[in-house]
C-alpha cells in the first residue's frame, strides 16, 4: 500500500475496536439489511461524498431520516472488504445509504445536504482522500431521483457561482450492489469522536467546504 493511502483513517483500523475485530477475524461485510429501495412508507437514497464517516452526521440530524449506513457501491468485486476498496482497484466508492420517510423529508432536501457536504469540483477524490474510491457520486434508485439529481446539478452549475464545472457523477444504483461496511465504520463519529474530529480537521474538509459554500 502506498504511503499516500495510509492516512489517519487507515491507521485507526489497528486501534480500539478495530484491533479486536482484527484479532477475532470478524468482518461485517454483509449486505445492508434494506433490500427494497422503496417501500410503501420509506425510501432509500445513496450518496458518495468521500469518506463515509463524514457523510453520516449531516443526515443523521435531519428529521425524517430513519437510518444511515456506510458501505461500498459501484464496483465489480462482490462483498469487498475495506482493505480491498482502499486500493482503488475494485471500482467501488465509499458511500452512505439513507433510509428516510418521504412524508417528512424530500429527496430534494437530501440533495441539498449532499452538495453542501462535498467538493463537487474534484474529480480525483475528496479533500485529503485521493482515488476513485473517494469520488463523489449520486446513485439514483428510480427515474424520479435521476431527474431531480440532474436538475439540482444543473442548477448548481449555472447559479451557484462555483469556480469550475461540477464533476460529480449521477449513475444508476443497484440495491444488491451496495455492501454494508465493517461494523467499526458504522457511526464512527459517535463511537470515536476524538479520532473522528482530528481526522476531519486534518483532512481539510471543513476548510474547503467553507471556501466553496460559506458558513
Amino acid at each position: 500500500m502506498r504511503e499516500s493511502d495510509c492516512h489517519i483513517k487507515a491507521l485507526t483500523y489497528f486501534t480500539g475496536t478495530a484491533l479486536l475485530i482484527l484479532a477475532l477475524g470478524i468482518r461485517g461485510t454483509a449486505h445492508a439489511q434494506n433490500t427494497d429501495p422503496q417501500s410503501s412508507d420509506t425510501a432509500i437514497a445513496t450518496f458518495a461524498g468521500g469518506c463515509f464517516w463524514c457523510m453520516e452526521p449531516p443526515y443523521d440530524e435531519l428529521d425524517g431520516v430513519i437510518s444511515t449506513t456506510s458501505g461500498y457501491i459501484g464496483g465489480s468485486v462482490k462483498d469487498p472488504s475495506y482493505e480491498q476498496v482502499l486500493t482503488g482497484r475494485t471500482g467501488h466508492a465509499e458511500a452512505v445509504q439513507i433510509e428516510y420517510d418521504p412524508s417528512q423529508i424530500s429527496y430534494e432536501r437530501l440533495l441539498e445536504v449532499f452538495w453542501r457536504n462535498i467538493d463537487p469540483l474534484d474529480a480525483g477524490g475528496q479533500f485529503c482522500d485521493r482515488g476513485s474510491q473517494y469520488r463523489s457520486a449520486i446513485f439514483y434508485h428510480n427515474d424520479q431521483q435521476k431527474q431531480l439529481a440532474e436538475a439540482s446539478r444543473e442548477k448548481l452549475n449555472t447559479q451557484a457561482g462555483l469556480p469550475g464545472p461540477i464533476v460529480t457523477e449521477i449513475v444508476a444504483a443497484d440495491i444488491d450492489d451496495f455492501y454494508r461496511a465493517e461494523d467499526y465504520h458504522q457511526n464512527y463519529y459517535q463511537e470515536n469522536p476524538i479520532r473522528y474530529k482530528f481526522y476531519r480537521w486534518n483532512c481539510g474538509r471543513d476548510a474547503r467546504l467553507e471556501e466553496l459554500w460559506g458558513e
